[in-house]
């Protein structure tokens, strides 16, 4: 099945070179509400869910309309479809799969608006805040936010034994026993993926995702 919506030309993919790839896309302008339309999570095949993840490795913020957040809600969205977790972890055929957001929610409606329609394994996807401390365990995905930076220890020591997918934004995340992290980097967007903690939770990360990281832990 084709995909309903293509991103126009020019997209030209570097060759991607794993590990210390940095995969990076040169495309036009391209605007926030476009990328969203073109996200089908249902049906991203091959190549077009390969193009969709670089995304988030467009050359410098000045050249797209795309904000670090915007791109950061692209990602989180998509992790949903290359990230495969446990029977036990989502119990009963249509759990809504939830993304938890705790600390500052900088996304500024920009998740819930990439979200909105979307599903995944005919699960929908919802958005949940988490006080900081409070229990996480129903969230999948877990997105910590910079401003629990302080306290990210005592946070991923609740989740050290838990099948939840934390996502960060510290430079120590995966040292302090995150799964995935967030780096900007020369105007660039980049993953970290601590490969052998995911495996010891049971996740199981797709290539596809791996290939496009800066670094993974294993």
């Amino acid at each position: 099945m084709k995909p309903s919506c293509q991103l126009q030309s020019p997209i030209r993919l570097a060759r991607v070179v794993r590990p210390a790839c940095l995969v990076q896309v040169v495309s036009r302008k391209v605007s926030f509400s476009a990328a969203i339309r073109c996200i089908r999570l249902e049906s991203i095949p091959g190549i077009f869910g390969l193009i969709v993840f670089l995304l988030g490795t467009l050359t410098a913020y000045a050249q797209t309309s795309m904000s670090e957040y915007q791109l950061k809600a692209l990602f989180l969205c998509n992790f949903a479809k290359y990230v495969d977790w446990p029977v036990e972890a989502l119990s009963g055929a249509t759990k809504p799969l939830v993304i938890g957001i705790m600390g500052e929610d900088n996304f500024n409606g920009d998740l819930k608006r990439t979200i909105e329609g979307k599903t995944v394994n005919g699960r929908e996807i919802i958005i949940k805040h988490i006080a900081a401390g409070a229990d996480a365990s129903d969230c999948p995905i877990l997105f910590i936010s910079s401003s629990e930076n302080s306290r990210l220890s005592e946070i991923l020591e609740k989740t050290s034994t838990l099948p939840i997918l934390t996502v960060g934004e510290d430079a120590s995340f995966l040292q302090k026993g995150g799964i995935i992290n967030f780096t900007l980097k020369e105007g660039k967007i980049r993953l970290e993926i601590n490969l052998k903690l995911a495996q010891k939770v049971k996740l199981q990360i797709s290539s596809k995702l791996l290939n496009v990281a800066a670094v993974v832990k294993e």
